[in-house]
């Protein structure tokens, strides 16, 4: 695939370098300010547990914005838009809804980890307490692999895009993405990573929606969904996709968007085996864990239905007009697959102000998914090998000051990976559609863990790797049998990818079980609460509350009380995720494509309409949902931090986590406020308790 851009950058290198400098250093010092402020104010301490879980306490609105923002990566943006654009309508709807399933049916499992390990700071820390060394060490590795490949495809394709409209240096924007990351990470942990998740995602909505009211409404090249269905009819005519109904762009009856839905299960698959998932279950609070994440896989939905409906479609209809930037040329392979039918779609309609939109919307998506992996693998490495195995008495200091080694090395090392992909010609697509075929296969083990008593260390160990082997296999000789050849090219059409990513899996469903009637096992789910954190009173930093017996006593009734009550809450939670991701699955799957891929529907002028119409609403839906709901639960707390920022009175009451989206009680058991003196105490209490 020959790497020739068509176009001049219409902006100049300062344009890039001022976008990936400026903003990231503004959103470090905002972010290094709200740390200052908390600490302040609210006597806010940065120990190891509030770096890794915000004292589990993220309501609902902010966790939904931040499945939405862990979800949204630089593909997102540029791979949907280029199916929409190959495709026609088929493609936006195929991508939304082949990757939404996963993040409605990862609920069910966020909502068993916090029921079941409810002290854990990581998922992996409970796959080590329940098989060993060997196991923990095989799931450790496959969540590690999706998180290299994922910041490297982030850091590929945001430098990609970039590169092309500015000019810049691709080299240099790989290492320049992260440094705005690394510092507002270290400032707040886990907690920034939400905060921006939330700032990062709310800009792209807007932009989004407005983009849709220009392409839709307002362009002088299109203006109106009747312009549109006829450009794209005119489009039909000069270029007809193959595989689509009569040619069309404008119907669901798509055999290569069909492949695509099926692709990006797969895909959409392997971004559960990453470990910031369950690091952002951990980190909500319990009453917010399903709203979160349902609310969440149903707004992330709108991401590429509504963009890639927007810019692909776009893109498709304008490409044979003089506005399109490589008229009278069709673009190319090379730019379809870095992902160019969203900018070039842009400059058509918008003109360089759309490129400009669209350069914000890139570097929002890779900032923010950068930090979300940055602090997961940070995670990762902190619980699952220094304290595991290098120093298992690490105390909270020594953990923190470790995962302060980390963010900065993590960064380093995607950087000169993806510089190294860059030159080596893959692209943003390549690398995000055979994620799935590497790790899918650690799903189902990964899931039985927190879901199945009887799975065996043998299952866990055996099946991953087994089914992995396979599914490259599949892949190889499916690209081998239909193209003649193996390349990057024709490693990444279609059908090689299916037939990679559903091997990949579907085959543990046949393996797990199979290995755990070899040799099954009956473990004890109430073992799970033995994982606690490290005790940051140890560092000798944090002044140990001195209690009397009465105190003590009056402490663990109070922290029973509140471990019994989270677990009702989670139990009725896991029902209804159970129902509505069964339900929002068969309707994204099976109820909304499948009889208009059946009948061979082609949109007429008044269906496209119609269709429109549901982009928008879907697109408002989501926007005021990510937008306004994490503010409107905070409003209490918001008022409180200004009346203190601006009275100048310091509270001295302790940990208080008031923010947008955070509770105002920062610690989940109610043991944090007692001192790690009665801790223990009281886990063997409830644990008595419960048993």
């Amino acid at each position: 695939m020959a790497e020739t851009i068509q176009i001049e950058p219409p902006f100049g290198q300062g344009v890039g370098y001022g976008i990936v400098i400026g903003l990231g250093a503004a959103f470090a010092i905002g972010m290094s300010l709200v740390s200052l402020f908390l600490s302040k104010y609210f006597a806010e301490k940065q120990d190891s547990e509030m770096f890794m879980t915000a004292k589990h306490s993220v309501k609902t609105g902010l966790t939904a914005s931040a499945v939405v923002s862990s979800w949204t990566i630089a593909a997102t943006l540029l791979s949907s838009t280029s199916y929409g654009y190959s495709y026609g309508v088929s493609g936006p709807f195929w991508y939304g809804a082949g990757a939404s399933v996963q993040i409605l049916l990862f609920s069910v499992a966020a909502i068993e980890l916090k029921r079941k390990a409810p002290y854990a700071q990581t998922f992996l820390q409970i796959a080590k307490h329940r098989y060993g060394a060997p196991a923990h060490i095989v799931l450790s590795s496959y969540s590690l692999l999706y998180q290299v490949i994922t910041t490297v495809s982030l850091l590929v394709g945001g430098s990609a895009v970039f590169s092309i409209l500015t000019g810049v240096n691709r080299d240099a924007l790989c290492f320049l993405f992260p440094i705005g990351v690394i510092i507002y990470t270290l400032c707040g942990g886990i907690k920034a990573t939400f905060l921006t998740d939330w700032i990062h995602t709310v800009i792209i909505f807007i932009i989004m929606l407005l983009s849709a009211f220009v392409v839709y409404s307002t362009s002088s090249v299109i203006g109106s969904t009747d312009k549109m269905w006829e450009l794209l009819t005119t489009a039909t005519d000069l270029h007809p996709v193959a595989g689509n109904a009569e040619g069309s762009y404008l119907t669901m009856r798509s055999e290569q968007g069909g492949f695509i839905g099926l692709v990006f299960v797969g895909a959409g698959f392997a971004a559960a085996v990453d470990s910031q998932l369950f690091q952002k279950a951990i980190a909500s609070d319990p009453a917010g864990t399903l709203g979160g994440y349902l609310l969440g896989g149903t707004s992330w939905f709108t991401i590429p239905f509504v963009l890639a409906t927007t810019f692909g479609l776009t893109a498709a209809a304008t490409e044979h007009l003089p506005s399109f930037p490589t008229y009278p040329h069709r673009m190319n392979d090379y730019e379809v697959a870095s992902g160019l039918a969203m900018p070039y779609a842009a400059l058509s309609v918008m003109g360089r102000g759309g490129a400009f939109a669209v350069l914000l919307m890139v570097f929002m998506a890779v900032t923010s998914a950068m930090s979300s992996e940055t602090v997961a693998t940070t995670a990762l490495l902190t619980y699952n090998l220094y304290q595991s195995y290098i120093n298992p008495k690490a105390t909270g200091k020594q953990l923190l000051r470790f995962s302060n080694i980390i963010v900065p090395g993590f960064a380093i090392v995607a950087s000169s990976i993806a510089v190294g992909m860059n030159h080596a010609g893959f692209s943003v697509s390549f690398l995000i559609t055979i994620s799935g075929i590497l790790v899918d296969s650690a799903i189902i083990p990964m899931a039985c863990t927190i879901m199945w008593s009887k799975q065996s260390k043998l299952a866990v160990i055996a099946s991953p790797v087994i089914s992995s082997a396979c599914a490259i296999l599949a892949w190889l000789l499916t690209a081998r049998s239909t193209e003649g050849t193996i390349t990057i090219a024709t490693l990444s059409t279609n059908l090689p990818l299916v037939a990679g990513n559903m091997c990949s899996l579907c085959a543990p469903l046949v393996l797990t079980p199979l290995f755990t009637l070899i040799q099954s096992e009956n473990y004890d789910f109430e073992k799970f609460k033995e994982v606690r954190p490290a005790d940051d009173y140890d560092d000798g930093e944090i002044v140990r509350p001195t209690r009397t017996e009465a105190e003590i006593e009056i402490a663990m009734e109070a922290a029973l009380t509140h471990q019994e009550e989270n677990e009702k809450i989670l139990f009725r939670a896991r029902k209804w995720a159970i129902y509505a991701s069964i339900a929002m699955t068969l309707i994204y799957l099976i109820l909304w494509p499948i009889p208009m891929y059946a009948t061979s529907y082609v949109f007429s002028k008044g269906f496209f309409k119609g269709w429109i119409v549901v982009v928008f609403l879907w697109a408002f839906f989501a926007t005021m949902t990510i937008t306004l709901l994490p503010i409107w639960e905070s409003r209490d707390s918001l008022a409180k931090f200004f009346r203190y920022v601006t009275s100048g009175k310091i509270s001295m009451a302790g940990p208080k986590v008031l923010t947008i989206g955070v509770g105002e009680d920062g610690s989940d058991s109610g043991v944090e406020v007692i001192g790690g003196q009665t801790s223990e105490k009281i886990s063997e209490k409830i644990t008595t308790s419960q048993t």
